[in-house]
């Protein structure tokens, strides 16, 4: 495994109260491989991300199980030791990360200034001639390296932050709602260009978002979160045709399609729980139109049901305690 996470847990401190943000998830992603996260908002989604690369302060937040990272756990990484890892051989794409550039600086010399932080004698060459050749692998001009940030539009832009991920060769590419904000042809571009540098960069990639449609046309696997739990996890084709959780369903049912059957949308009705003074039995038991009194009142275990295929649901036999 490249990246495994074991009992991974982060609870938020808020005032005399504690909100567990993250329950006990589990998962491992092979090398060269591709996990979609999905979940609606609040599940947690980027709180495992942010808590894995240390960008939540513990001071406000605690941090408890492993994010082991090629043999390495990130948690008890020291801080130096984890900036070394970081867009060397660990690289994430936010929403909005173009926002972080400066405006008043061009595109070339915020990019010599990023790549100097890990090789710092490299020379003005080197580096265009590195920026050049991504700007080449996700369709941006030259030209681009001479421009102010202003003068780019938001698939530009997107594509550049990118290419800032890229610039080390990383092992893995964590993409949070990276590409939420953009129309959806420039997302399908985006996306179909991630795809064939994966290819040839042996690039593994976790893709969180809530956006189905951006996990089934381009990841491998899929793990569903919901209110900090994982619901379910395996191959697309297992989650999306063979879905074991309400959860999932629910999920899917909320998403057009444009293949199969015709059929009505429908939400799932309620809202997340308040995760300060979550449910006994399964989180997601109150909004469920299977739940039984088992449901309410016993937390399901995570179980392997086919080669890859995990679900927490007390739906399907007796469950033992096995991780993703």
């Amino acid at each position: 495994m490249l990246l495994e996470l074991q009992d991974f847990c982060v609870t938020y401190h808020t005032g005399k109260k504690k909100l567990k943000a993250v329950d006990h998830v589990s998962f491992g992603i092979e090398r060269g491989d591709t996990l979609g996260i999905i979940g609606e908002s609040g599940s947690g989604k980027s709180t495992i991300v942010m808590a894995m690369l240390h960008q939540i302060d513990k001071r406000f937040a605690d941090i408890s199980g492993k994010a082991m990272f090629d043999g390495q756990d990130l948690l008890s990484l020291p801080k130096d030791e984890f900036n070394r890892l970081l867009w060397k051989r660990i690289a994430i794409v936010f929403q909005k990360s173009m926002n972080s550039l400066s405006p008043v600086h061009r595109i070339g010399t915020q990019f010599e200034d990023i790549y100097r932080v890990h090789q710092p004698h490299a020379s003005k060459q080197e580096i265009k001639a590195r920026a050049l050749e991504l700007f080449e692998l996700v369709n941006l001009p030259e030209r681009v390296y001479s421009l102010y940030p202003h003068e780019l539009s938001g698939g530009m832009m997107q594509r550049l932050s990118i290419v800032l991920s890229l610039m080390f060769n990383p092992d893995l590419l964590i993409m949070d709602e990276a590409t939420t904000a953009l129309d959806v042809v420039t997302q399908g571009q985006i996306l179909n260009e991630i795809m064939k540098l994966e290819e040839g960069m042996n690039l593994t990639r976790v893709m969180i978002t809530h956006d189905l449609s951006v996990v089934t046309s381009s990841c491998r696997k899929i793990m569903v979160l919901y209110a900090g739990q994982m619901m379910e996890f395996g191959t697309v084709e297992q989650v999306i045709n063979e879905h074991l959780h309400p959860y999932t369903e629910g999920l899917i049912r909320s998403f057009p399609s444009l293949y199969g059957e015709k059929q009505a949308l429908r939400g799932i009705p309620g809202t997340l729980p308040d995760l300060t003074d979550p449910p006994k039995g399964c989180v997601f038991a109150p909004r469920c139109p299977h739940a039984t009194d088992k449901c309410r009142n016993v937390r399901p275990c995570v179980t392997e049901h086919a080669a890859g295929h995990f679900a927490a649901c007390h739906l399907y036999g007796e469950e033992a305690n096995t991780n993703a």
